[in-house]
């Protein structure tokens, strides 16, 4: 077999044990990483270099364990990530788990984890990975090959309720199909183990995602000896939702530095323990704790009060009083993005271009960035960020021009629009951290342009992202944080898929964008690959405009003047077991 790329590994286990030692280097990261630098606010001498990238082993020595206790804005859905997709339950995994790859901390460079390198054909269909050796799951179960074939052939061969993409989104999304599937493709083909630390994976076409999507924790590797046991795959369908089994309740089992305690639901706390036996360098805390605090005005109380050690996504203007407080506010890269999403499902008008064309131009964006968002907020001008390859920078933004708006509508016969607009309760997203504020911006910026608003607002779990996702809702407020820094992770997870959110499908250019964005990712060639997506994101905002893309906002996490060793990252995939904490 001729092969094109090789990743090494010299030096990541170092890079695991020591992170990057001063806010200078992270602040160089964009050259390398292009996901943006790391900018740590409110630090007092000595602490801003620590949560830039503390070296863990010192760290230790210094703080001697303890407990390390976080604000959660929400419950964990479960605990095995295969079957989430939401924030709050990545960040628990993240703890417990590890995929074959990783990302740098602080960064959304792909790097080697439990896979210390790996190796493509020519084609890009064929991948070896060589494994790391002396790694074991937390109930003892080896890390092998045999480990990684079976957690492939468990996403892959998934039935029933499990397919459904509210359980296995992220698989549906970034693989397709299942086995049992003829009639859906799925980019996995097959798992063989070569030897006891060599596996090899089969892919049908060549994509840009692969492997990098691998360092989502939603592929991350679990015990096959727990899987079985608590029976993993045995999801249930029960009224509008799902029962899942106690692999997912209360067993997770992977190979990261901390294990799992329990779920105490009644005092709203998810409790995990530091892994002794861990591959690398133990945790420099003894104990995570996760206490689920809904209410953002609590969280911050209880930080003030000592009661938790930190939180994520700080109101914006609460940033300056925590800073003053002794707080550290650690903003991160803008790697998201906020867009307004539309659906002609239930309300036929918006097929028509000139009325989506009207929408966007009767937005003042930028006053909503300058009002609603952080500092360092910026207008959107497509559906990705610009440290995203194949970011176009030539893409102007759609000029607010109200007047132009009222025309528009007039030539597609709808000078009298009403349109349902959708906003999320209950919830704060990093690049939504108040979806009500946004929402009345935009529903002044319409009714000034004459367009009748009628508000419809859900619970964030409670039925809008059910709503959203089946593309029932109208007008709708969500966005994204990127899961890695390929272009299809933006582009192909908003619009490649036959039933998403903005269906495209039920316009005549649907097919024909999902089968660009399919030849876009499936091009090997990665200069002819980033320059196919620059132009097709002129295609899409200029051509088809499927949705109205708003802004970028940098989103920022807390923590006590007593905690070090937190490195904020672009994709908010914070791992803890760096932190600690000075009693």
């Amino acid at each position: 077999m001729s092969h094109r790329k090789v990743i090494a590994v010299a030096g990541w286990l170092a890079l695991m044990l020591a992170l990057a030692s001063c806010a200078e280097s992270q602040r160089e990261a964009p050259e390398t990483t292009g996901a943006g630098a790391i900018e740590v606010t409110g630090a007092t001498d000595g602490t801003e270099s620590a949560n830039a990238g503390t070296d863990g082993t010192e760290a230790a020595s210094e703080g001697g364990g303890g407990t390390f206790i976080f604000g959660a804005a929400g419950a964990p859905a479960g605990f095995d990530p295969f079957y989430a997709s939401d924030g709050e339950t990545f960040r628990v995994s993240r703890q417990i788990y590890q995929g074959l790859l990783a990302f740098e901390p602080g960064t959304a460079e792909a790097v080697p984890s439990l896979a210390e390198s790996w190796e493509s054909s020519d084609d890009g269909l064929v991948w070896t990975f060589q494994l790391r050796e002396g790694v074991n799951f937390h109930d003892g179960t080896p890390f092998n090959a045999e480990a990684v074939c079976a957690n492939f052939e468990r996403w892959y061969n998934q039935t029933g309720a499990a397919q459904n993409a509210a359980v296995s989104g992220y698989w549906v999304n970034n693989f397709g199909g299942f086995a049992n599937q003829e009639d859906s493709e799925s980019l996995y083909e097959s798992c063989e183990v070569t030897d006891e630390f060599t596996a090899v994976v089969t892919t049908t076409r060549a994509t840009s995602k692969f492997p990098t999507l691998l360092g989502h924790v939603a592929f991350s590797m679990s015990s096959p000896t727990a899987l079985e046991q608590y029976d993993a795959n045995n999801v249930q369908a029960q009224g509008e939702g799902f029962v899942y089994p106690e692999y997912t309740t209360g067993h997770p089992t992977g190979t990261g530095p901390f294990k799992f305690v329990e779920y105490d639901e009644a005092n709203a706390t998810v409790t995990l323990e530091r892994n002794d036996d861990y591959w690398g360098e133990p945790a420099t805390i003894e104990e995570l704790v996760f206490r689920i605090i809904p209410d953002e005005n609590t969280r911050r109380q209880e930080l003030e009060a000592g009661a938790i050690h930190g939180y994520d996504l700080p109101n914006p203007v609460d940033w300056g009083a925590l800073e003053e407080g002794g707080n550290q506010v650690l903003v991160r890269p803008a790697f998201n993005i906020l867009y307004l999403g539309l659906s002609p499902i239930n309300m036929p008008e918006l097929s028509d271009k000139r009325v989506r064309e009207a929408l966007y131009h009767a937005i003042n964006r930028e006053q909503l960035v300058t009002t609603q968002l952080p500092e360092g907020a910026t207008v959107a001008t497509q559906f990705m960020p610009d440290t995203v390859t194949g970011y176009n920078d030539d893409l102007e933004p759609f000029e607010y021009d109200p007047e132009l708006a009222q025309q528009l509508l007039a030539d597609a016969g709808q000078e009298d629009l009403t349109i349902d607009l959708w906003y999320p309760t209950e919830v704060s997203r990093p690049y939504m951290p108040d979806p009500q504020r946004i929402f009345e911006a935009v529903r002044n910026d319409w009714e000034a342009a004459g367009i009748t608003v009628n508000p419809v607002a859900q619970p964030w779990n409670g039925g809008y992202l059910d709503a959203t996702l089946a593309a029932e809702a109208p007008a709708y407020f969500i966005g994204w944080t990127g899961d890695y820094n390929t272009p299809d992770n933006f582009l192909g997870t908003f619009f490649m898929s036959d039933q998403n959110m903005f269906a495209t499908h039920e316009y005549d250019w649907g097919q024909q964008l999902t089968d660009e964005l399919i030849a876009a990712d499936s091009e090997p060639d990665a200069d002819v690959r980033a320059q196919t997506y620059t132009e097709l994101n002129v295609t899409i905002m200029e051509e088809y405009l499927p949705g109205l893309p708003i802004s970028h906002s940098p989103p920022a996490l807390v923590v006590g003047p007593n905690v070090q060793g937190v490195v904020p990252s672009p994709l908010t995939a914070e791992v803890f077991s760096s932190v600690t904490v000075e009693e």
